[in-house]
């Protein structure tokens, strides 16, 4: 993880990945700059102009959606804003992982401070004082179908600040209410364009994209670690990682790959060990082909990863101030970036990539356990004793339902359109759903390269006293420090569970 300040600041800047999966896991102090504050009070200006005057402007004069030709008059416009945050919070389902929570609020204040959409410095304070206390709030999982922004999980996001809803906090679920009064404060009272400026954003698809692209990237490192092993532990052919092969092939990702594969696998005795003699003339695709497979999937998540990036930096309010430096010329202008189609074909196409990923991972562990290789000196299974003990038979099976799981969430969520508020609303980018199943993809493909990097661990046994790379066989010890080697029948769930942990903290690297 890239190394991160004991204090993040939010200065207008875009976020970054790491910093985003900081906040949202841990606790990391988080200041305002004081230009980002002065540009603020600067947009925060022109709102107030605007709603002391008779122009009409959607969002702080006017209703919302297809009832944004009702007029508001400017004693209710306060009342306008919080009935928004109270109308809007419709979400059902189970609740948002905590993480992901965090990540939205984090975003949420990142975006506001960028000047434009004219909220109070306040604001924005309270959502970081929460993010400091580790106070939570309770953001059910369904309702946005990400293109007005993600209205309903921000809309119970929001309730918080006005200290409604519930708050999770040292793992209890609380009204909001009573862990304010805990930590000595009140609920705020809305102003115009407060409650549209909270609700308006692309914070649940960007957060779901900033912690895909933090976890994937930990996955691939492991993975790629997981294919090294398996092309000793199957004693497959080093050949096809030749960096010539993959020079006239001119794919990025796969020229990484391979090299990686080349430096992890340096000093393998047990490829010496077969290079002559060995009657295979190829190796399976799963085993020939990883640098194309994998390297495809790397490209495909690089390339989302600057769309999330960007969108780590940006504001996706709606209407936005823009000029307010220059109160004279200062204008408020209405467009469409609360819309979340960019961040839906991405997260489209984090599912797809992940599923090559964990297909191809799968392979390897069936190849390995199926016991047809006669020139391989592994058991079936890997069982001490086949038979009378089933080895690790089942969990390839495990990895097979992931694999298959993953394959049916992969159909893309942005390809489908349900018109919303009376057709004003009428394509939707549906990225909110693409961002949850992701996330559900994301977990289960670190239980199938968890499942190949401890079947691997053990066809290594198999191969002793041959070694593996330098860089393999520290892998292998992380992984034994963890999990024993397999000598009779046991549940492999635990074990499964405490690589998937390794990976996820990083711990193969």
């Amino acid at each position: 993880m890239t190394s991160l300040p004991s204090t993040i600041t939010l200065d207008g800047r875009p976020l970054t990945v790491e910093a985003v999966a900081a906040v949202a896991r841990g606790r990391v102090a988080i200041d305002i700059a004081s230009a980002a504050r002065d540009r603020m009070r600067a947009a925060r200006a022109v709102i107030d102009d605007i709603a002391d005057h008779d122009r009409a402007v959607y969002g702080i004069n006017t209703g919302f959606g297809s009832l944004s030709k009702v007029r508001i008059p400017p004693g209710q416009l306060a009342t306008l804003q919080t009935n928004i945050v109270r109308s809007h919070a419709a979400g059902v389902g189970d609740p948002l992982d905590s993480d992901l929570v965090r990540a939205m609020m984090l975003l949420l204040a990142a975006s506001l401070v960028r000047g434009h959409s004219g909220v109070r410095p306040e604001l924005v304070d309270r959502i970081l004082a929460l993010l400091d206390a580790g106070v939570t709030p309770v953001v059910p999982s369904r309702g946005s179908v990400g293109a007005s922004g993600d209205l309903a999980p921000l809309s119970h996001l929001s309730l918080v600040l006005l200290g409604e809803g519930e708050v999770e906090r040292d793992g209890q679920r609380l009204p909001t209410e009573t862990v304010l009064e805990q930590l000595g404060l009140q609920g705020l009272q809305l102003q115009a364009k407060e409650g549209l400026a909270l609700l308006n954003g692309t914070h649940l698809m960007a957060a779901c994209g900033a912690l895909a692209i933090f976890d994937l990237e930990r996955i691939i490192e492991a993975a790629t670690i997981a294919a090294a092993m398996s092309l000793d532990g199957c004693r497959a052919s080093h050949g096809p990682l030749d960096a010539r092969i993959h020079e006239v092939r001119r794919q990025p990702g796969q020229i990484a790959v391979a090299a990686t594969l080349r430096t992890v696998l340096e000093g393998s005795t047990i490829v010496e060990a077969h290079r002559e003699n060995d009657p295979r003339v190829q190796d399976p695709y799963s085993l020939r082909a990883i640098p194309q497979v994998l390297g495809a999937a790397v490209d495909a998540v690089a390339g989302v990863r600057r769309t999330i990036e960007l969108e780590l930096g940006a504001v996706t309010d709606n209407p936005l101030v823009f000029g307010a430096d220059q109160p004279d010329s200062a204008e408020i202008l209405s467009g469409g970036n609360f819309h979340g189609m960019p961040l839906a074909i991405g997260l489209d196409i984090l599912r797809v990539a992940a599923c090559h990923i964990g297909g191809i991972s799968e392979r390897r562990t069936y190849w390995v356990l199926s016991g047809h290789d006669g020139h391989n000196p592994v058991t079936p299974y890997l069982a001490e004793d086949p038979g009378l003990q089933s080895g690790l038979m089942i969990a390839q099976y495990t990895a097979a339902a992931c694999v298959s799981e993953m394959q049916t969430i992969a159909n893309p969520a942005s390809v489908a359109n349900i018109p919303t508020s009376a057709g004003i609303e009428d394509y939707n980018s549906m990225g909110a759903t693409a961002g949850l199943l992701t996330m559900q993809s994301i977990a289960l493909l670190r239980n199938v390269i968890s499942i190949e990097l401890l079947t691997m661990s053990q066809a290594l046994e198999h191969q002793r006293p041959l070694v593996s790379g330098a860089a393999v066989e520290s892998a292998h010890a992380r992984i034994r420090s963890v999990v024993a080697p397999l000598s009779g029948d046991r549940s492999p769930a635990p074990d499964i569970e405490r690589v998937s942990r390794l990976i996820a903290d990083g711990g193969l690297g």
